[in-house]
């Protein structure tokens, strides 16, 4: 990551004739919020003093709490690639504080800092963070809205000739370089229209930072193929939902904490009580890490999307995968999360997770190598595979019972959290929707 002093930014600013800024930051819910300034008025921003109303954020405060501070966290400038000559526009990622000069426990990015705090407090140097988030690009129709029509027919790594969306994948990931990213591969995904871009690992926070900007990204670079990026999970049925899945290890002392050379498999015991911590607090972080109605569309529906609580080191249907390399690339996937997941707030709670499974010295329980898709109750039961919540309000219900977890999103954002998605919940459970109509209509 690239580090930049305030001067920096003032002359780059200047140089390349930056004449606005967007300060951004997250809300509870993961959406992108931002307050845009004048080049002229980048003096005060960096130095902390620029002032929103917090209470029109969703889950922030009450209006009589309304003003709130925007710091922001220099390394995070850039310059956007999109922007015209005569109107370039630069972005800093920002913490929100209160008047009081504390972080606000609200805000979804110093809450995760706070929990990486608390690992640090564990002798841990940092949690490397490597995502894997999938998405749609669907076609717009006449009036600029998004259809589900996709972009392509094309399947898993198909080539240009079935692959219209292509040259705006391409796009997308040639623009992420321009801003800094480290792009690993890019290429089409099993359901038509679907996309995957890996991009390299970082720390928890910078991770995170960088997902939320790959999502602006793509949706941005989207718009001028007449096509929309869209990251819910199961948008078209009978195909793949889109995931997000978590490569995670910590290290300590700078070199890889998940890793053993004189283990049998290489896997160390912290790396061990990690993962027990993962599988042990699978169903509290679900609501978290999917957190949509829709988002148990994917994970019921099948096609890979895991459903079971285990690990494995050789297929790919349980919660924990182990990839094959060693030393210090050694680390767990959690395959469960999908793409509307908050990232501040999912990386912060799987994070807790696995550190109260170290704290705890918590077991680890056998891998299941065998495809858990094609196991029965029984055998499920025999090896100990529980299955993950198959709807938010049973997602809720769990997240409600695990302190660990609650504790990962701080009272504030937890409360917030689980009435916004109790809501939600509420709201659907209400509908009345086509599939009910066609099934029962005529029968009853």
């Amino acid at each position: 990551m690239t580090e930049y002093s305030r001067e920096d930014i003032l002359k780059m600013a200047e140089e390349q004739n930056v004449r606005y800024i967007r300060l951004q930051f997250t809300d509870i819910l993961g959406h992108i919020k931002n307050v845009e300034i004048p080049s002229r008025q980048l003096d005060k921003a960096l130095d902390g003093e620029m002032m929103f109303d917090g209470s029109s954020i969703e889950g922030f405060v009450r209006l009589e709490e309304s003003d709130m501070y925007l710091k922001p966290d220099l390394n995070t400038w850039v310059i956007f690639p999109w922007s015209q000559d005569d109107t370039k526009i630069g972005r800093l990622i920002c913490d929100v504080y209160c008047i009081d000069g504390q972080p606000f426990e609200g805000d979804p990015r110093s809450n995760l800092k706070r929990v990486v705090n608390e690992m640090q407090e564990m002798g841990y140097d940092r949690f490397n963070l490597g995502a894997e988030p999938e998405f749609f690009l669907f076609k717009l129709d006449k009036g600029g809205q998004p259809t589900t029509e996709p972009s392509d027919e094309g399947g898993y790594f198909d080539l240009a000739a079935m692959d219209d969306g292509e040259e705006c994948r391409r796009e997308i990931s040639r623009t992420l370089e321009e801003m800094g990213f480290d792009i690993e591969m890019f290429h089409h995904e099993n359901a038509p229209g679907q996309q995957e871009i890996s991009f390299e690992y970082s720390d928890a926070v910078t991770t995170s930072d960088n997902i939320q900007t790959f999502k602006l990204v793509a949706k941005t670079v989207a718009r001028r193929y007449n096509l929309h990026a869209t990251f819910m999970p199961k948008p078209i049925d009978n195909q793949s939902g889109s995931g997000m899945h978590y490569n995670v290890s910590l290290f300590k002392d700078g070199k890889n904490a998940f890793y053993d050379e004189n283990d049998e498999f290489g896997l160390s015991k912290e790396m061990r009580h990690f993962m027990a911590g993962l599988l042990n607090h699978a169903r509290g972080y679900t609501a978290v890490c999917n957190p949509l109605v829709n988002s148990y569309k994917r994970i019921q529906s099948g096609f890979e999307a895991p459903r079971y609580i285990a690990w494995s080191g050789r297929n790919r249907s349980p919660l924990l995968r182990i990839p094959s390399t060693r030393g210090a690339a050694t680390r767990a996937e959690v395959r469960s999360l999908d793409p509307s997941a908050n990232p501040y707030l999912a990386t912060a709670v799987v994070l807790n997770a696995g550190l109260d499974g170290i704290k705890n010295e918590t077991e680890l329980d056998t891998p299941v190598d065998a495809n858990i898709y094609e196991m029965t109750k029984q055998q499920r039961e025999v090896e100990n595979v529980e299955d993950l919540p198959t709807t938010l309000y049973t997602a809720l219900k769990a997240l409600k019972e695990d302190t660990v977890i609650q504790e990962a999103l701080g009272n504030h954002i937890y409360k917030q959290f689980h009435d916004n998605k109790s809501l939600e919940w509420k709201i659907y459970s209400a509908q009345v929707t086509d599939w009910e109509l066609n099934e029962y209509l005529k029968h009853y």
